[in-house]
């Protein structure tokens, strides 16, 4: 998923530089909405890691 909010990001500034403004503003938030995607998912696999390790370490006692 960041791949592709990488990819929106480009697009966005190679449109924006050749004038583009709509594509490039629409890549744009596309690609934000990527990112954000990305970072609630990245954490909630944190959490669930941590919570993960908290257990394991629980059962081996």
């Amino acid at each position: 998923m960041l791949k592709y909010a990488i990819i929106f990001a480009l697009i966005s500034l190679v449109a924006g530089a050749l004038g583009f403004s709509g594509v490039a503003a629409g890549a744009a938030g596309i690609a934000k909405l990527l990112f954000v995607v990305f970072l609630v998912i990245a954490v909630v696999f944190v959490v669930l890691a941590v919570i993960g390790v908290g257990a394991a370490r629980k059962a081996l006692k």
